[in-house]
């Protein structure tokens, strides 16, 4: 059976289809696309990231001294030996050995420091949650400024249009004489000003493109569409501000911060307790002896010059600054919701005046103007007018905007700014999987190869309570 080549019709249709496709725009940039950008290239977010994972390897560190210590020690050695009638003895020596070292019980103070790690390591997780309101809050701002830049553009572009209207008529009527040349020359200079104040208004958006490229890691794509509907914030300040003493991540910080120095405080107080250390070595020297040892010894602190007794105090006192700075953190925070709850209601009122304003400023233009057809009106009356109507319209999506920004600067303030609260579409950074890695101080290095010794060693210290 024979296949039919497609008809030139048919080769047609499919070609024009093509040519639409690819003539399409790409689809416009959402504020959800731009704060998943910023969450996904923020450098910012990716520093943070990596300081907690050095932060994780405290754990490591700590964990790593409940294990024991295994070194190999070689030595060689030549000795000469000189005597008074001139005579030379030279002799060598050599050893080979395999040392071990462990602490048997120390106070607690090893596992005191365990805890305290893991502490500082659930601070550090609420601070990159604050770096990411932050990344985030900032990605608003760009999207939202890029789309007020633009709006400007598009009212001042409208302004230039209706001010080349009235230079039109002023030149309509003073051919007629009903005006004089200096209703013309001030609409002409009117149109200059216009122009200028557009070209300054198209100058802001290639610098919020600018800011918008440094925020979220790209240029925005198209036009950028309406934000959607702000989400819901709680009903009154007093609500917000006790929400945000429960959730902020600042808050949680502050509280891990307090228990992380009052274990470290501990610690230091275990340091003057006495210490059990067990010890073994196994060797042979160059004359093929071989030897064995192991002992236990025990370490009482009598006397250190004031050393660990200062360092008890210095860490009790970092303790109590840390519940101090808890109650500094709380009340900067209730502070911050209610400055940005404030802002919110003074945008929402400016709304409410600048809608009032921008229907009495088109109604007042639109007299004028017929007002001015009839000769009743001069010409400087009804570019005033309109310069009045311009403020107003910019007044009121410089407002519109004002309340946007707002909405979300309070739900930063609260500590709700984050990708899941806000339902972003984006896989989110699990800082877990990696403390779950090297909580347990595995000797893998990234990009080393593990032994087959190192496995050995792996096995034997499993049985030291390694897990």
């Amino acid at each position: 059976m024979m296949l039919r080549r497609p008809d030139r019709a048919f080769r047609g249709a499919v070609a024009t289809a093509l040519a639409i496709l690819l003539t399409l725009p790409a689809a416009a940039d959402t504020l959800s696309d731009a704060l998943i950008e910023a969450y996904r290239n923020s450098p910012l977010l990716e520093q943070q990231r990596y300081l907690l994972r050095a932060t994780d390897e405290d754990v490591a560190i700590a964990v790593s001294a409940l294990r024991p210590v295994v070194n190999f020690q070689a030595s060689y050695g030549k000795t000469a030996t000189f005597s008074d009638f001139g005579g030379q003895l030279t002799s060598t020596s050599g050893s080979l050995s395999l040392v071990l070292e462990y602490t048997l019980a120390d106070g607690g103070q090893r596992n005191l420091r365990i805890g305290a790690a893991k502490e500082a390591v659930l601070s550090a997780r609420y601070g990159l949650i604050q770096t990411e309101q932050g990344v985030l809050l900032d990605a608003i701002n760009a999207y939202l400024n890029l789309r007020l830049a633009a709006r400007i553009v598009d009212v001042r572009e409208s302004n230039v249009g209706l001010i080349t209207q009235q230079l039109r008529a002023a030149q309509d009527r003073f051919e007629v004489g009903e005006v004089t040349r200096t209703d013309v020359a001030i609409a002409q200079s009117r149109l200059a000003a216009s122009q200028s104040q557009l070209a300054a208004s198209r100058g802001q958006v290639d610098v919020a493109r600018e800011q918008y490229r440094l925020t979220v890691g790209r240029l925005p794509v198209g036009a950028l569409q309406s934000p959607p509907t702000p989400p819901t914030l709680p009903p009154s300040v007093e609500r917000a501000q006790a929400l945000a003493l429960q959730v902020h991540p600042l808050i949680a910080a502050a509280q891990y911060d307090i228990t992380a120095l009052t274990l470290l405080a501990d610690a230091r107080a275990a340091d003057r307790r006495p210490s059990v250390g067990l010890q073994a070595s196994a060797g042979r020297t160059r004359l093929n002896t071989d030897s064995v040892s192991i002992g236990v010894t025990g370490n009482i602190p009598i006397y250190t010059g004031g050393r660990l007794p200062a360092l008890q105090r210095q860490a009790i006192a970092q303790a109590q600054a840390s519940r101090s700075n808890l109650g500094q953190v709380s009340r900067t925070i209730v502070d911050g919701v209610g400055q940005a709850w404030a802002g919110l209601e003074v945008a929402r009122a400016q709304i409410t005046a600048s809608r009032q304003g921008v229907r009495s400023a088109q109604l007042a233009f639109d007299g004028f103007r017929e007002e001015a057809q009839l000769g009743a009106r001069t010409t400087l009356d009804v570019l005033n007018s309109e310069q009045e109507l311009l403020d107003a319209r910019t007044s009121l999506i410089t407002a519109e905007t004002d309340a946007q920004f707002a909405v979300y600067n309070v739900l930063a303030a609260i500590g709700l700014l984050t990708t899941e609260h806000l339902g972003l579409s984006v896989e989110r950074y699990d800082p877990t999987d990696y403390y779950n890695t090297v909580s347990n101080a595995p000797r893998a290095v990234p990009g080393a190869r593990p032994s087959t010794q190192g496995n050995r060693l792996d096995s034997v210290l499993r049985r030291f309570g390694r897990n």
